[in-house]
């Protein structure tokens, strides 16, 4: 029923300019006008990440919802766990529009947005004051465009959240932030994550928590660089690896706007993303959690992320596509996968054909 509402309203969203409709959609959950799950999730889903209990592995990819307006009713929709941002010290507007483009033939999205938000102070009064109600609610941080010190801008983001935040994500691999993928070079990120770490160190000196720090990197890493990036990812101690942002590739594409600038997200970026997620589980040895992202529209998709060495998934292109029921098609998906392979938890199947997908061109 929820898929039959959902595509009998999608016309009227695809008609307007998909930014439009994205603020459409974020009103309608303002307003509490969205379903709520039915029930609990089935106790297999549930899994201790970063030091985290989340009910389930299924979240809405940052972006969506950049200044925290709506993380309670992401965990209403039945998300384990919701996450706002890309959030910058100041606000800012972004890229001149038209900078979001849909690529319908292939379940495609070309973002240029450029880190649009209210900044941290806005962001950290609507989390404050929605605290008291639980749930895992994450942080992520990124840089001003024109930042004279981008390192000192995720360290503000630290300081700033560190009081509401579940866990932080460090975005350094969006394409739309001139020189923001330059801080994933190993020197770069070796450095960056010193100034992080220390950062948190010093905050949990002082009494605050001591939260997790996720890195989130791009499908665009060459294969030379996998291992040093890899290579300093643990050396840091990161809690987790989101796998991964947009990519600048547009290879097979035919719909129109399909060279548009900026990353692309959604089906095209399925196969890459997810043998990239392969190769860095290979490459921690499956130590360090991996959050999957990046085409996951259908059940099986979903399966196939967590196959490739993902622990946790995180959505967004996909249900502009198939709507909000895909998030319970998918935890029933994987539910039954899990009784199928005649284990007791999702875990026990987390990256059972990362080999498989590791051998996988990145294309």
């Amino acid at each position: 029923m929820l898929n039959g509402l959902y595509f009998l309203a999608r016309p009227a969203l695809f008609a307007m300019q998909p930014e439009d409709a994205h603020e459409a959609t974020l009103r309608a959950l303002e307003a509490g006008l969205y379903p709520r799950q039915l029930g609990i999730d089935d106790p297999c889903l549930s899994q201790l990440v970063m030091g985290l209990s989340f009910s389930n592995p299924l979240g809405i990819a940052a972006g969506y919802d950049k200044d925290a307006r709506v993380p309670d009713a992401v965990l209403g929709l039945g998300c384990g766990f919701a996450e706002i941002g890309t959030v910058t010290p100041r606000p800012q507007d972004g890229n001149p529009k038209p900078r979001v483009f849909r690529l319908v033939a292939e379940h495609g999205l070309i973002n240029r947005l450029g880190f649009n938000n209210n900044g941290h102070a806005s962001a950290l009064a609507k989390l404050s004051a929605r605290q008291s109600r639980g749930g895992i609610v994450g942080v992520n941080i990124g840089a001003n465009k024109d930042s004279a010190d981008r390192g000192a801008d995720y360290v503000k983001g630290l300081e700033a959240f560190n009081a509401v935040a579940s866990y932080f994500t460090v975005n350094i691999s969006s394409p739309n932030t001139p020189g923001l993928r330059d801080l994933q070079a190993p020197a770069a990120l070796d450095e960056l994550l010193g100034q992080i770490m220390a950062t948190r160190s010093k905050l949990v000196a002082s009494g605050a928590p001591r939260r997790p720090i996720v890195v989130k990197i791009a499908p665009d890493i060459a294969e030379d660089d996998i291992a040093p990036v890899c290579a300093q990812l643990r050396a840091h101690h990161v809690d987790a690896i989101a796998v991964s942002n947009t990519t600048l590739g547009r290879d097979g594409l035919t719909s129109r706007g399909a060279h548009e600038h900026g990353g692309l997200s959604g089906r095209p970026l399925f196969t890459r993303s997810t043998a990239m997620l392969a190769r860095i589980y290979r490459q921690t040895n499956g130590e360090i959690p991996i959050i999957g992202i990046g085409g996951i529209d259908s059940p099986e998709t979903a399966l196939a992320k967590i196959e490739a060495g993902a622990s946790l998934l995180q959505i967004y292109t996909g249900l502009i596509y198939e709507g909000p029921g895909l998030i319970a098609r998918i935890k029933k998906h994987l539910t039954v996968s899990v009784r199928r392979a005649g284990v007791s938890h999702l875990g026990a199947i987390t990256g059972r054909n990362a080999s498989a997908w590791a051998t996988r061109p990145l294309v």
